[in-house]
């Protein structure tokens, strides 16, 4: 039997960052020394102005490409780094998230077979800025798509997309400021792909970025996501914009 059918799929690794020299560094070393026999890592830099070029060029002999220029966001950035991996999966890390220890690839790839494995997905872990974790998220042994009609239940950081998922769907659309990978999910909502979950938990996750503060402004955008991507009728789709704001405003009520 051909060697080459025992290879473990390739896994790309995109990071998006823009004058993030406080935390690239943790990131970048969490994949790069992934025990992974197969991993290409690449960076996709918004042109920084601080110590992180320094950073990325420290370790540029472990990175498969990196680029520093102005983009259009950070799903400009992740469709830069898509449009130059070769890898089977895709995976996304931000600047102060990666991977939870070295061994996390090999553990979560085994077994996964790139021809009927469309997603892979681990669980996370929420960390504040100083590591120290919110939660983590739950184990679902057989995942219901109907879970991401309430939330982004399949987190980027955790979730492994196949190649071909974007050759099918495309790439994230640019006027999406928060939720361009909710986006991307929703498109298949119809005839969700084969998904693997396990319950290793892959990645963490920091609560900081582009979004933190801005509640209220992620829920517009993931109703308007639904809404564009019809994934069930107006009605329901009414019920779980309110209900979504109601819990919202509740826990705000209960923390005063």
């Amino acid at each position: 039997m051909n060697m080459k059918e025992y290879f473990p799929p390739c896994i790309t690794v995109i990071t998006a960052v823009y004058n993030g020299e406080t935390h690239i560094e943790k990131t970048i070393l969490s994949i790069i020394n992934q025990t992974y026999p197969n991993l290409e890592y690449i960076i996709i830099d918004g042109g920084s102005s601080d110590g992180t070029l320094d950073i990325i060029k420290k370790y540029e002999d472990k990175i498969f490409y990196w680029i520093s220029e102005k983009d259009e966001g950070i799903s400009d950035a992740f469709n830069k780094g898509v449009k130059i991996s070769t890898g089977d999966y895709i995976n996304f890390q931000g600047d102060g998230d990666g991977f939870c220890d070295k061994d996390v690839l090999s553990n979560l790839f085994k077994g996964i077979n790139p021809a009927i494995d469309i997603l892979v997905s681990g669980r996370i872990k929420r960390i504040d800025l100083e590591g120290n974790e919110f939660f983590t998220t739950n184990y679902r042994k057989k995942f219901n798509k109907t879970s991401l009609l309430f939330q982004m239940s399949l987190p980027h950081q955790g979730l492994f997309t196949h190649k071909n998922y974007f050759l099918k769907y495309g790439l994230f659309d640019v006027k999406n400021k928060f939720c361009m990978d909710y986006d991307h999910l929703l498109r298949s909502y119809t005839e969700f792909p084969k998904i693997i979950t396990s319950d290793i938990v892959v990645a963490n996750w920091r609560d900081d970025g582009l979004g933190n503060g801005r509640t209220l402004e992620i829920f517009k955008e993931y109703d308007k996501i639904k809404r564009d991507n019809n994934v069930a009728n107006k009605y329901i789709l009414f019920f779980i914009k309110y209900w979504t704001l109601f819990k919202y405003y509740l826990k705000k009520v209960i923390k005063k």
